[in-house]
């Protein structure tokens, strides 16, 4: 940095730099000099963009983009006009744009992200250009209210499945789940219940219900990355052949997580789902029940307006943009 110039820095109106789409993006660039400074122009770009990086086999890269702002402006100086001076002390230059609606959430994620930020130029008439940037965070909330209202309303699946190579004289094991609704938020918990009826002569040695997460990588229209990570579960032990087995509202809680999908991104989809697995005691194959359910941002409401607040719930109040697990060993 050049001796004249003791301060150059971004800053926002809105300290917590979360902003929705629709909002106006506003702020200033702050210049502190030491010394008289010609300036030939204070550039400003506003940039947010969707990346998918991946390295494969071969070592071959796949690359993808795509923009989703893309804004220009002069602070300061016009094109082909001569330098201006620069008195020493503070300067001040406003900005302000609205961001386009639509946009997607940020997200950092282990192949790919969405991310937003600002870049200022301070260029000088001796080539040197001074640089900054300053990364904010857009949220395009889901609000479940305004969701199909399918999502409130408890569902389930059910299945019979035959355990055993020869099932001629082997009842079969059958199993109903059933969520309490079908979308969630932060801080909630997840409502389960089951009924499982063993009816075969194979002893299940437990079964398991697990809150997953999964992130699809996409370039070029195709996946080309996938990988799923649990959140939370839940166990029970074994059922021997004959007996049953039942679930009554057991409780996954659901931890800080970005919501389902990222809406205006065509690169990252994000879903979560609750798998209901039933582990027979031999050589069988685990049974798997899928459950998709949509993960929001604001919780539901009564007809009055009031939060149909779970028992038990305590709403994150920051959006989960950095994540410890990104780097822990996928299912």
């Amino acid at each position: 940095m050049s001796a004249k110039l003791m301060k150059f820095l971004i800053l926002f109106d809105n300290t917590n730099l979360l902003y929705f789409p629709g909002q106006f993006l506003s702020g200033r660039v702050l210049v502190e000099l030491k010394d008289d400074t010609p300036a030939l122009g204070l550039h400003f770009h506003v940039v947010g963009e969707g990346v998918v990086r991946l390295r494969q086999k071969h070592h071959e890269r796949v690359y993808d983009k795509e923009n989703y702002i893309d804004f220009r402006m002069r602070l300061l100086g016009e094109p082909g006009q001569p330098s201006v001076l620069l008195s020493p002390g503070i300067h001040s230059f406003p900005f302000k744009l609205g961001l386009p609606l639509g946009l997607p959430s940020t997200f950092l994620g282990k192949h790919g992200w969405v991310q937003y930020y600002c870049k200022a130029a301070l260029r000088e008439p001796n080539g040197l250009t001074h640089k900054n940037q300053q990364v904010f965070i857009v949220m395009n909330p889901i609000d479940l209210n305004l969701e199909p209202s399918i999502l409130a309303q408890p569902f389930q699946c059910e299945i019979e499945h035959k355990l055993g190579v020869s099932c001629v004289n082997s009842g079969p094991v059958t199993c109903r789940v059933s969520l309490d609704r079908g979308g969630y938020v932060p801080g909630e918990t997840i409502g389960i219940s089951a009924t499982i009826h063993n009816n075969s002569k194979i002893t299940i040695k437990g079964t398991k219900a697990s809150l997953t997460e999964t992130i699809q990588y996409m370039a070029r229209n195709k996946v080309i990355q996938s990988e799923t990570r649990e959140l939370g579960s839940l166990s029970r032990g074994k059922i021997r052949p004959g007996e049953s087995d039942e679930w009554i509202n057991e409780q996954i809680y659901v931890p800080p997580l970005p919501p389902t999908n990222l809406r205006g991104c065509h690169l990252i989809r994000i879903h979560y789902d609750v798998y209901f697995i039933i582990d027979p005691k031999s050589f069988e194959q685990e049974v798997k029940l899928q459950l998709p359910i949509m993960m929001a941002t604001y919780p539901l409401r009564g007809i009055e307006g009031t939060l149909r607040r779970k028992q038990g719930a305590h709403y994150p109040s920051t959006l989960p943009i950095f994540r410890p697990w990104l780097e822990e060993k996928t299912i």
